[in-house]
Formats: structure tokens, sequence, C-alpha cells
């Protein structure tokens, strides 16, 4: 038996199914958990997304109203865990990605747990794994799950629209490297159950609002710094100038990506002060560039070679100061 006919048959015998994903939601962490829900329920099972935290606004074009979050629902989501026979833990790979509230519930859960991820060097504290790093996103391996599974026929729209939003947004729109032959072989597998990938990218791309595409403007123009001898662009914002711009979650995703795209950029990073620390966003391009084990051994943080993310807890300025004392260390002049 393949390990994903294991999950299968664990989801066919399980009574109280969960379905968890990382704090700090995206659409890979979202787009994964409802994927997999609505398959959960197509093989006539019932499951409850237990999340840390609310997702991104942008995203408010999915039905997120089956998500139950840990920072709204604490009771209903601890009666969830301790209910549970089967915990899907999706897109993290280390306990502590759920956030301490989360992370007690998790630790304290006796029953079967599945790991469907694709970052480096997991935790081995789930009874089945599949950890992928070569793959795009977890997205693509919930569409992995259903396929090799023996279950591809299952397949509709209403499963695959939050995959392929997973897909789409770990991806940076299937412009980084993790997008491989098996990723577009996946993606025609949702075109053909009715995706209607237009429609998608119309619904995350065309919602910029004013004091968004302004906050934008401000960063780019007036917070940018360049470090010329390293090809880094890095961006530091603080509360107040979030704050000014009417700072809702998910105004800085694309800062990042947007810096990096200045030509001969090799890395980019932006960090904004947000309930009470400092929280950085690291990118990078080819794999000369790793940005992961910079987050990790300085920031807290950690993730892909060249799509990481960390924190800190001393001022804006501090480590904006700590930032280009480091980077030396880590990048190559020229």
């Amino acid at each position: 038996m393949n390990t994903y006919k294991q999950i299968e048959a664990a989801i066919l015998s399980a009574q109280n199914i969960v379905i968890t994903a990382h704090k700090s939601a995206d659409g890979d962490s979202v787009g994964s958990s409802l994927g997999l829900l609505y398959f959960i329920e197509k093989l006539g099972k019932k499951a409850v997304v237990c999340h840390p935290d609310r997702a991104p606004e942008f995203l408010n074009f999915l039905d997120l109203s089956s998500i139950v979050l840990m920072s709204d629902e604490p009771q209903k989501v601890t009666e969830a865990f301790q209910q549970a026979d089967l915990i899907f833990c999706l897109d993290y790979n280390a306990v502590d990605r759920v956030g301490a509230d989360m992370q007690g519930l998790l630790e304290a859960a006796t029953c079967e747990k599945i790991m469907i991820d694709h970052h480096l060097n997991p935790q081995d504290f789930p009874n089945i794994v599949v950890s992928e790093i070569t793959a795009s996103s977890t997205a693509q391996l919930i569409v992995e799950l259903i396929d090799q599974s023996g279950n591809i026929g299952l397949l509709d729209a209403k499963i695959g629209t939050p995959l392929y939003v997973g897909i789409l947004t770990d991806t940076g729109s299937f412009r980084f490297s993790s997008v491989l032959p098996r990723t577009h072989e996946i993606l025609a597998k949702l075109l053909a159950a009715g995706v209607q990938h237009h429609l998608i990218h119309e619904a995350l791309n065309d919602t910029n609002t004013a004091s968004r595409l302004r906050l934008q403007g401000f960063a780019m123009s007036e917070k940018m710094e360049i470090l010329e001898d390293y090809h880094i662009a890095i961006i530091p914002l603080t509360k107040e100038e979030l704050e000014k711009y009417n700072y809702k979650k998910g105004d800085t995703d694309s800062l990042a990506n947007l810096a990096l795209s200045i030509k001969g950029m090799k890395a980019a990073i932006v960090f904004s002060e947000r309930d009470g620390i400092i929280k950085i966003s690291f990118r990078s391009k080819g794999k000369e560039n790793p940005v992961n084990v910079f987050a990790s051994e300085h920031f807290n943080g950690g993730g892909h070679a060249n799509a990481s993310g960390g924190m800190s807890e001393l001022s804006v300025q501090e480590t904006l100061d700590k930032m280009k004392r480091l980077i030396p260390e880590y990048f190559t002049k020229g």
C-alpha cells in the first residue's frame, strides 16, 4: 500500500477528523486545507478545519466559513482536538508553527497524525509523513493524494479551486524554480476538473485598495534601500507608517517580490512592525542566494531556499542594523 492509500484508509476509518495549518495563513495553507476538506466530504466523511488565525483578505473570494479560528473560537477548536481521532498537519513540519495555543492542543492529542508538507527538515511527530521538498506547494500534494489514492474521478471544481489557489500563490504565479513538469501536469488535472483559472487570477490580482497601493508606493519610493554591493533591496516599515496607510493583513505581501523584480536584484527583504514584533519576509533568486538559512540562524524563521519568513523582537532600526551587519556573511558582493 502506498502512503497515499494509507492516508485514504485513515480517512475512511476515522470519525472525527481535524485539519490544521500553520499560523499566519497564506494561499497554500488555506487552499490545501479547503481542498482536503472537500475531498474528505466527497469520500463520505466529515472534517473540521482549525486554523490559528484569520486568512488575508485577498483570499475572501474563497468560502472561508468552514474554517474555525483559534483566535476567535478557542473553545470550539479545543473540543475539536479533544474529540479528534485523526489530525492532518498541512503546510508545516514543526509543532511550533501553529502558534503557542494550538501547539499545546496538538502535542496533547494522542490520535493519529498525518503530515503533508513541502518544507525542509520535518520534525518526527506525525504517524504518517508526506514530506516532498521538491513539490511546489502543499496544495499540489493534496492533488497527488487524490490522484495516487485512486480517487481522481472525485476531483471537481469545488475541490480543485482552492488547490489551484494554493499552487498559484506558493509559486509566485508559476515563476519560482519549484515549478516542475509535474506541477503543470497537476494543473492540467485541475483545469480538466472544471477549475476556472482566469477567474481565480482576476479574484487574486484585481482586488487592490487605494490604501494598499499608496502603502506600496510609499514603501518603494520612500523606504526601500538598495545595498548596491550585494544587489539586495531592504524595505523597513514601522507600525506608524503602516497605520498611516490603513494597513490590512496581506497589504505588504507583494512588496518583496516587487523589489526583487528590479533588474539585477539578488534578494529582497521586507520587515514590518506588527503585533509587537518585526515580521520579516525574505525573497531571493537562484540556488546561489538562499535565504532560509539566514532566516533560521538569526531571525527565528526559515522556509524555502528562495522564499522564507522570520521575526525580530528588536526595534525596526535595530533590526535594520543587524540585517546590514550580517548580510556580508551570507551574500557575496558583485
